[in-house]
Formats: structure tokens, sequence, C-alpha cells
């Protein structure tokens, strides 16, 4: 192709994409216009959706109520003694100040958010296209080998095998320019790209032109995870405009609408600018910056600054603009995930989703941080969370929300200190100042492992119906059905002798990645139907499994000092203190949190913590009015008990199952499943077939420990076994 064609081409790319980004930005006038109006008139707690805001408040580490008394204005009644703001004096802790900050009531923040801006800055770089149809681009790294764009600035592997990245291409503190590491792009090793998000990935030579290593400028961490920013928050923006060195837009730039698929802000970027990575306050990406919003005509052409239709040939530098597009990192993300690769290609791009540390700078480089995790609005040393580093020594710290150093094993670590998600709801537990950098690295590698899991999952077949049916069939050979007790005792032999191995309770690794997926790849609530993405709960796991071993730990040294009833006592009170998005459809209450109960896959459901809350330990139960009174959207509780809102025919065979495997366990005082709610269990079995979803996670949950739920393969046998011996 032609010099001129190319570069007729890339205009007509281009100008597609300004042309796209006006029309979605036009097609949102009413609804932004509704968006400034409450930002205007009641603030950022409110302009976005409820459940956006409260995961936004959640990541923070924030409750609504600690929010919403910051967000008061001093002329409105406080409830309660305190300041005029809603908060006693002693609740303006560095969280209150943070908070303070995104709701705009105070610009005030630590000097260490700047160092950070800094250190996160040099995983950006300026590509540079060479050849016919040239041109500047940013970019930024994403995982040891790979950098993420836009496609529009490298739309396929020839363009990308001629361009080049450079890291510090800037001016330094001292106002001369730094002396840029330039690396060559290697697409034969790592390509994908997708022309409708506007992204594209590629990998990058591990050391650059003098010699330099790759692994010095670090990578951003990427998270699926929701809850990063929302409407009227101020984002950043590290880009080369122009191709100019490297300037940042800093907290000018407010979002002012989210789409299903796309961020629009109001930012200073320059063309150039595509490809930046688009940060919240605490230095996470959220979106992808891939296109200015042009001003348009009537029939939706661009406008110069002149007001005349812009042509290409007059150049971008005269387009008029109106705001900015960012494609939503979850988005892109979640396209990753479903991206055809096989061999290295595969192996890197499943770097993209592990979170570990970043290799050791060269020698007299700068320590450069991976930026990951479920940050704090502050941590305990001014600095922001979240942030992972390496020292002079080549140990690493971890600031999250205190900075330790890690240099140890984790064969210490108790073998019973397992986890429990985050909620959207209540606010995230905060380690201890005396935390372990053992649990750290643990957890760390716990979300690892499980990130990869997920990854293998998804290109797993969902169900194989075929090979499913052949293991039934083996696994019940020896059954007889000719009469209910003997039915149910033989079952109760089965399932037991066949749990082998019994995994411990850890949602993290087993539920999310594989187990309980639907077929899109996505998590529902068991109560409310309510989505998820995997990444969202393994990290919210995370979060609450280090503030939770670190609780223990300093229970564990307690107990020299306390008697075993008083440990016992404070232990429970933490286990029930903990906000969780995994449900036992059995309350962990009724066996006494103990293995393999407690970890048994086939009543494990992932459940937003509202409505695990909502359920307690109530026993389910068959409201005759059900369906004409109102109930909250997980179901409907009351003394007598809790009718899910969803899943009914799920929730009944997983109990089954439990009382075949653990007879005698359950059902010994009031407030248990008692034997006369058997009808209710099968009532709701017979009225809602089994589903694929079901047909999935018995197959999974098989393979991982050898048993499989008998109601599920054989839903006619529930009204044939005899469940009369299953209660003490």
């Amino acid at each position: 192709m032609a010099t001129a064609e190319l570069a007729s081409e890339r205009e007509s790319d281009y100008l597609s994409q300004l042309t796209m980004a006006a029309a979605r930005y036009a097609n949102r006038a009413e609804q932004r216009e509704r968006n400034q109006s409450v930002l205007e008139t009641r603030g950022v707690l409110y302009a976005d959706t409820p459940e956006r805001v409260e995961k936004r408040l959640a990541r923070l580490g924030a409750d609504w109520a600690m929010a919403r008394a910051i967000e008061r204005t001093p002329t409105e009644p406080a409830s309660g003694a305190g300041s005029t703001l809603g908060l006693p004096p002693e609740g303006f802790t560095s969280e209150a100040l943070g908070l303070e900050r995104l709701i705009g009531r105070n610009n005030l923040t630590p000097v260490a958010f700047l160092e950070e801006g800094v250190q996160v800055s040099r995983s950006v770089g300026r590509i540079t296209i060479s050849g016919p149809g040239g041109g500047h681009g940013t970019g930024f790294m994403v995982s040891p080998s790979l950098l993420l764009t836009n496609n529009h600035v490298l739309g396929d592997t020839q363009e990308a095998g001629r361009s080049k990245v450079a890291f510090a291409f800037q001016d330094g503190a001292d106002g001369n320019p730094l002396v840029p590491a330039v690396f060559q792009l290697e697409p034969l090793r790592c390509f994908v790209t997708d022309r409708a998000l506007d992204y594209t990935l590629v990998a990058v030579a591990p050391r650059g032109a003098q010699g330099e290593a790759l692994s010095s400028f670090g990578r951003l961490i990427l998270s699926e995870a929701q809850g990063k920013a929302v409407i009227g928050e101020f984002v950043n923006i590290i880009q080369h405009p122009r191709g100019e060195p490297k300037q940042i837009a800093l907290r000018e730039n407010q979002i002012v609408d989210v789409l299903e698929r796309f961020l629009h802000y109001e930012s200073d970027t320059r063309e150039g600018s595509s490809g930046s990575p688009v940060f919240n306050d605490q230095w996470e990406v959220v979106a992808l910056h891939h296109s200015a919003v042009p001003k348009t005509d009537a029939e939706g052409r661009p406008l110069s600054v002149d007001g005349t239709v812009w042509r290409p040939e007059m150049g971008e530098q005269q387009l008029a603009w109106r705001a900015n597009e960012g494609v939503r990192v979850s988005r892109v993300l979640r396209s990753l995930h479903e991206a055809p690769l096989t061999g290295e290609a595969a192996q890197l791009r499943d770097e993209v989703f592990t979170t570990g540390l970043a290799p050791s700078p060269e020698k007299n480089t700068p320590p450069m941080p991976s930026f990951t995790g479920r940050p704090t609005l502050a941590s305990t040393n001014g600095s922001q969370a979240g942030a992972q580093s390496h020292a002079a020594d080549g140990s690493a710290q971890l600031v999250l929300p205190l900075r330790i150093t890690l240099d140890f094993d984790t064969s210490s670590l108790p073998s019973a200190t397992l986890s429990a998600p985050l909620p959207a709801l209540a606010p995230t537990p905060q380690p201890p100042s005396a935390g372990r950098p053992d649990i750290v690295t643990a957890v760390g590698k716990d979300v690892d492992a499980a990130l990869v899991n997920h990854r293998f999952a998804r290109e797993r077949p969902y169900y194989d119906r075929s090979a499913d049916a052949a293991a039934r069939a083996a696994y019940y050979a020896n059954v007889r059905t000719d009469d209910g007790d003997a039915l149910r005792r033989a079952l109760t032999t089965l399932l037991a002798e066949t749990h082998a191995p019994k995994p411990r309770y850890k949602p993290m690794r087993l539920v999310y990645p594989w187990v309980d997926l639907h077929k899109d790849g996505r998590l529902r609530s068991i109560y409310s139907g309510q989505e998820f993405s995997a990444e969202e709960l393994i990290r919210a796991d995370a979060a609450v499994e280090e503030a939770r071993l670190a609780r223990e730990q300093e229970l564990l040294l307690r107990e020299r000092t306390a008697g075993p009833a008083e440990f016992e006592a404070e232990f429970r009170a933490l286990e029930a203190s903990l906000p969780f998005n995994c449900e036992h459809v059995v309350p962990q209450s009724w066996f006494h949190e103990k293995e393999p109960m407690r970890g048994d896959l086939h009543h494990l459901f992932t459940c937003e913590s509202g409505c695990n809350s909502y359920r307690n330990n109530f026993p389910y139960f068959d409201f005759p009015d059900y369906e004409e009174t109102v109930r909250d959207a997980c179901g409907k509780r009351e003394s007598v008990g809790f009718e899910p809102e969803k899943c009914r025919g799920v929730v009944a065979r997983a109990t089954l199952y439990f009382l075949l495997r653990y007879p005698g366990q359950i059902g010994d005082v009031a407030q248990e499943f008692p034997e006369d709610r058997l009808p209710v269990l099968l009532r709701w079995h017979e009225g809602e077939a089994v589903t694929e979803y079901e047909l999935h996670r018995n197959a999974a949950i098989a393979e991982l420990q050898g048993n499989r739920n008998p109601l599920i393969d054989h839903p006619e046998w529930a009204r044939a076994i005899d469940f009369s011996g299953v209660w003490p």
C-alpha cells in the first residue's frame, strides 16, 4: 500500500473514532445534564447509581454513614453531638480527609500522592510508529512484558513491528531532559487488538536499545473490579500529547457520564494522548483514554476552532474539543479474557491478570511499583495505600495501608486461618499496625493463582454433557433405590467415602474462578441475582482475608493471657463481624464452623454481603403471601425464616445434599433447620428444574472434592429417599 493510502486510512480511522465518540456524547446529553444537576444540588454521592456509589465507598474503606456525614454542608443539622459536619472531632481521621476530597469538601491530600504519581508515570511511554502512516501515541505497561494502547495507534502487527516505545521521555526535576530508554515492540510474541473497544495489547522487547531492562519501568496492574470511580469524581491522565515529553492532567478532569463501555470526562488532553492511562486518586487505572469528543454541527460533523467543518488536512490541532472519552478498563479486561490465544501469547496475556511483585530494577534505577489491591484512602504513614515497590536492598515493600518489608517464608501461617470476601456495603477491615508480611505474601499468591485459574477455566468447555453422564452413571453404579432408608444410607456412605480431597473454606481459590461461574463467565448472587466479575470478588476476598489473618494472629498471641473460653468467644465474634460475599446455604453457626462442612463446595454460593447479612442464619421458609408482599431484593425474612428471591430450587438441592452428607449435624436446636421444614425443600426442589448452571457446578465440584450431589444427578430420588434418619 502506498504511503499516501496508508496516511489516508489512518486519517479515516481517526475520523471514525471522533465521529462515534461525538455521537455517543450527543446521545447522552439528557442524562449528562441530569448528572450535572444532581452534582450541583446534591453532590457526588447521588449522581451515579446507588450500586456504583456503594461499591466505590466500599473500595475506599468507608461506609455510607461516614460519607454522608462528611457530605453535609455546615448548615445541615448533624445527627448528634460533634462537629458541624455531623462527625465527632475524633472522626476526622485521614480516612475522613480522603472522603472529603472525594466529595469535593476538601482539596488537601498527602504529599505521597505526588510521589506515587511520579512512580506510576514511569510505566507510561511514548509510542513512535516509523515509516508510512507513522506518528505518535501513548502506551503503558500492564504486565512484565505487555504494553496497552489504542487500536487506532497500533492497528495491526505490521504497524506494531515498526514501532518503538520510549520510557522516561520527559524533563527531570532540574528542568533538563532525561535520557529515554527505547524498546522495540515485538508483536510476533503477543498481539491482541479490538477495534470496537479501541485497544491493542502488544509485547515489548525485554531489553532496550542501550541494554536497559524493561523490568525497571514496572507495570500498572489492571483490575476488573467495580468501584474504582463514580460520576463527579476527578481523574488524572499521564500522557505524551502530540509526542511531546510526558505530561499530566491532574485532578481537574471530572467524570461527567458512565456508559456501558466508556467514560466521558472533561480533561486537558491533546492528540498523541491516545492510549494514555486514566487514573483515580488511588492511582488505579480506571480507563484507557482513546478519543477526544469534538464539537459537531447539526449533521454530526466535527468542527474546527473557527466554527467551520473540520477536515483531516487541517490537522488535529484545529479541532474544537468538547470533552474526552476513555474505554472502561474492566471492559478491556473482559475482552482480553475472551481473546483466542495459544502458546507464548496466551501465557503473556495471563500475566496481565496476576498481581505479583514487579521484578527488581537495575542498579541505580529508581524503585518501581506495581499498583494493585483494594486501596484505602490513606495509609498510616501518610501515603496512599495499595502500592508495591522494591527497596534498595532488593526486598519488597507493600503499602496496604502500612509499610512493611518482605523477607520471609510462609510456613508459619496457621492452617485454620482462611478467608471471607469484602462486601459491597460494609467498610473495609483495616489490618492492624502490627501486621505480618507473611500474611500479605500468602494472600497475594492466592490472588495470583485464583486469577490464572479463572483465565484457564474460561477456556474450558462450560459443561460436557456426555462426559458428565458417563461419570454420573459410574458414580451411582452400586446404589439401589428400592428402599428409602437403604437409599439414604447408601448415599450417605457414598458421599462420605468419595469426598476426597476435603478442601478448606477458600472461595477466592475455588468458588469464584470456576465452580460458581455461569455460562457467560459471570458470577451471580444466589439470592438476588446481582452480577459480579470473578476478579471483583477474588480481590474483595483477598482484602478481608488479610484483615482476618492479622486479627487471628493477634488472638493467637493473646491466648496465653486469656482463657480458652474467652479466646473462643473472641474468635467467634471476629468471624461474625467479617463481611462475606460467599454464602453457606447451611449457616456455619449450625455446625460450629467446622471442616469439612465449612469448605464443602456443594453448599457454597456467590452472595453479596448485603444479602448474606440479611438472610443471617434464618432457616428457609415458604411464605404463602410471598408474591403479594413488599420484600427486600434478597427475599423475605421474618422471625419464622427466610425465603430467597432467586434460586429456591438450587438452595433446596444444596441443603438436601448437606442433610445426606452430614446426618445428625443440624436440626438439634430451634433456630436451625427442623425436620418439619423438609416439605419446604421438597416443594422448592420440584418447583424448579435442575439447570445447566447446577450441572456445571456439580461436575466441577466432583473434580475438586470427589463427590456429587444426588439431587442434581437424580432429581426423582428426592421423594424416594427417607430423610428421617438425617436429624439428630
